[in-house]
């Protein structure tokens, strides 16, 4: 029941479209209907409005985090010391419906600013890794697609690294089974990053990916 409950929960606030109906909100029409039609931030800074495409990223990526949160809280009212388990895949559903909302017949975000803050949910470490490689990439290559992707790759990484890190005690290395946990989920969100980022990286391969500040 925990398990379905964090599913649920996760999919639910993962699958609502701030980019689509904050772009209506601020009278910009469709974001759909604008550059790459996807409902991200990145696509919401093509209408010109830097502190709506601001303010989406910012909700893309605390939705991911509340999802974590709050998928703590349920879990542990409907079982005491709840399943570790339910909580990452409510965070992994949070994903899945920020890029496949049911509302949009499927057809969402590209998932880094969700993924972002789902890293942040599960260990600040973790999103402060994936921030800094987001910002250097995309700084030094002046491509946010790639930063973006760099960022997604870089999560299961850090949470490896965290793992191998973390101290033996009496009880046993449970900490960095939970850490080997998060990697593992951190890397099936990378997957669908990378996959959600498919024509960026067929543009990347080809050398026509636009660059920031460029049409």
């Amino acid at each position: 029941m925990d398990l379905l409950i964090a599913l649920a929960l996760g999919y639910l606030l993962g699958s609502v479209p701030f980019g689509l109906l904050l772009a209506m909100a601020a009278g910009k029409g469709d974001i759909r209907q604008v550059g790459s039609g996807n409902i991200g931030a990145t696509n919401v800074l093509r209408t010109g409005n830097k502190g709506l495409a601001a303010a989406v990223l910012l909700l893309d990526a605390g939705k991911g985090y509340l999802a974590v949160k709050l998928g703590i809280v349920v879990v542990d009212l409907v079982e005491p010391d709840g399943n570790t388990i339910a909580v990452l895949a409510g965070g992994l559903a949070a994903l899945i419906g920020h890029c496949y909302p049911v509302w949009l017949r499927f057809k969402g975000g590209k998932g880094v600013a969700t993924m972002l803050g789902l890293t942040f949910a599960f260990d600040w470490r973790i999103g402060v890794a994936s921030v800094l490689v987001w910002l250097a990439v995309a700084w030094l290559t002046r491509i946010s697609s790639l930063g973006g992707i760099s960022s997604a790759v870089a999560a299961p990484i850090a949470a490896v690294v965290l793992s191998l890190l973390q101290p033996q005690d009496f009880f046993g290395d449970l900490v960095s089974v939970t850490y080997q946990m998060i990697a593992l989920v951190l890397v099936a969100m990378a997957l669908i990053v990378l996959w959600q980022h498919r024509e960026n990286i067929a543009r990347l391969r080809a050398g026509t990916e636009p660059k920031i500040g460029k049409k």
